[in-house]
């Protein structure tokens, strides 16, 4: 299994390195918006809607991205950001609550369903905002993307190699407080080296690495928050078009809650240029 997770992670992130800096914003919104309707598909799954149900549900979906990108990003975005912050902190609480057996999340499939127009909407228009608007969007992008991939497999490691106290076992149970805190460390290094390559003032040091490992806690809680509508469903994996890692949103979960919450700290650094 490990080998093919690395096979697959080897093919996907030149593919996904190229993507962000190669294509204009155009193609660039266009590409992640397949994503999004991917991801948003196998989230149809875990409602258990019919084919039928998906089709239409993807076809929302659609038409929510078409209108946001035809608008300008920039006029609505603080308020969709803010939005989405306010969403991650009550998702730290549902977290918090299952693992003590309180389970929170609607019962009913509609409820639940728009949960995930919360998570990927506001993901999607944080990355084009960051691409379309910001002089050193890509840069920031790939830092993103970087620092969440570093902290994932910090985690994974970490935890196999010394894991021994459990994050959250009802949720899931091969997270520990020792992996985190392995990502967290590769987090940094990635941190310090963004600020030893491209520099930022000294005032806003301290923010950015403050900013870095609250967006790799945040991004856990995606992680986490996903695990838990798959254990309610039954369910292992979202899908399986992604060999060894199994679908789109098993992959993006951590980026849904770090992309918003990445981007609104950036805005509010002034390290946006």
């Amino acid at each position: 299994m490990l080998k093919l997770r690395v096979l697959t992670a080897t093919i996907l992130i030149p593919l996904v390195v190229f993507l962000i800096y190669y294509p204009d914003a155009r193609w660039f919104s266009l590409f992640f918006a397949g994503i999004t309707l991917l991801a948003a598909w196998e989230w149809g799954a875990l409602c258990r809607f019919g084919s039928l149900s998906r089709y239409a549900y993807c076809a929302l979906m659609l038409t929510l991205l078409t209108v946001f990108y035809a608008i300008d990003i920039s006029q609505y975005l603080i308020w969709l950001l803010a939005g989405a912050v306010m969403f991650w902190l009550a998702g730290v609480l549902l977290v918090l609550l299952y693992q003590q057996q309180r389970n929170l999340l609607p019962r009913s499939r509609l409820l639940l369903s728009l949960i995930v127009i919360v998570l990927l909407v506001p993901m999607w228009s944080a990355l084009v905002y960051l691409k379309t608007h910001v002089a050193n969007g890509a840069t920031l992008i790939m830092f993103l993307m970087l620092l969440i991939w570093s902290a994932d497999s910090g985690a994974y490691f970490v935890g196999r190699k010394w894991g021994r106290h459990k994050l959250a076992s009802r949720v899931s149970p091969g997270k520990t407080w020792e992996g985190i805190l392995g990502g967290l460390i590769c987090g940094l290094i990635i941190c310090a080296g963004y600020l030893i390559l491209f520099g930022i003032e000294p005032v806003s040091m301290f923010g950015f690495t403050l900013l870095s490992l609250i967006t790799i806690l945040i991004s856990v809680t995606g992680d986490l928050l996903e695990s838990m509508v798959k254990r309610e469903a039954n369910i292992k994996d979202s899908g399986k078009i992604l060999p060894g890692h199994g679908g789109i949103l098993d992959r993006i979960d951590s980026l849904t809650a770090a992309a918003p919450v990445f981007t609104a700290g950036a805005i509010y650094l002034g390290v946006v240029q």
